[in-house]
């Protein structure tokens, strides 16, 4: 249980964040999955998880890519409100401002690079949240798990995601006003982010244990070692040990509980 200024640096009181990165049980090499959490300023912080396309080119680096990127663009703009410290800006300001610098750079890397559009397909989630107005927005661009105070929601594409990667020569306008995967809350109580490793949960070894088990609710709404830091570490060597079964697939989860 790790209260959440000891992750970004920031106190919030009665507020604990817990996550975790799993390579999948077929993943030989690499996580595919990345995760990042960043405070913007002393009220609101970010939260994403990213995943990786595996049938594409090194599909760890999209998803590290995307973090250090998203991570970058949250610092200068942590920067910048030190100094326009009356200027206020709603979550849904916030979170456009995020993606389109995230679009902008994602160009420019392209670029750069001399990338291919398949050595940048990763799936991403992200959430800001702003703890004075208790108020915070999720995106999802691709597949995706999320619960936000119990109600779970599955963005599924048949593992067929749309990239952003897909999108970089279009109007950054267009595409954003597209994107439906978008969630707004009023207060946030357990808030769950998570990739769609989640999903992939299979039998890897007999146990005793014939008890069938939610692995979504488990992970993202169960409080079950809730008053330790590596709460989500725990329930994972518990599905494993006690009923055998492991995620397939790499698996990035972020909670945040008041």
């Amino acid at each position: 249980m790790l209260p959440i200024y000891q992750k970004i640096g920031v106190f919030l009181p009665l507020m604990n964040l817990y996550s975790t990165l799993q390579i999948g049980d077929y993943h030989i090499n690499h996580c595919e999955d990345n995760l990042l959490i960043k405070k913007i300023s002393s009220d609101k912080f970010v939260c994403a998880v990213m995943d990786g396309c595996s049938t594409a080119m090194e599909s760890h680096f999209a998803s590290s890519l995307f973090g250090k990127l998203l991570r970058k663009i949250i610092i200068e703009k942590g920067y910048k409100s030190l100094y326009e410290k009356n200027f206020q800006r709603s979550i849904a300001e916030e979170l456009k401002d995020i993606v389109e610098d995230l679009f902008k750079e994602l160009i420019l890397i392209k670029k750069h690079m001399m990338l291919d559009e398949k050595e940048l397909l990763t799936t991403f989630t992200i959430l800001i949240y702003d703890k004075a107005k208790d108020e915070g927005v999720i995106l999802a661009v691709g597949d995706g798990v999320v619960c936000i105070n119990g109600k779970i929601t599955e963005f599924d594409h048949d593992n067929k995601p749309d990239y952003l990667a897909y999108h970089l020569q279009e109007n950054f306008e267009h595409w954003y006003s597209a994107q439906s995967q978008k969630i707004f809350f009023d207060y946030l109580n357990d808030v769950s982010i998570a990739t769609d490793g989640i999903l992939s949960f299979a039998k890897i070894k007999k146990t005793d244990s014939d008890e069938v088990i939610n692995f979504i609710k488990f992970l993202m709404i169960d409080n079950q070692n809730s008053d330790t830091e590596d709460m989500l570490n725990r329930k994972l060597k518990q599905l494993e040990h006690q009923y055998g079964v492991k995620p397939t697939d790499d698996l990035a989860i972020i909670r945040i509980i008041k």
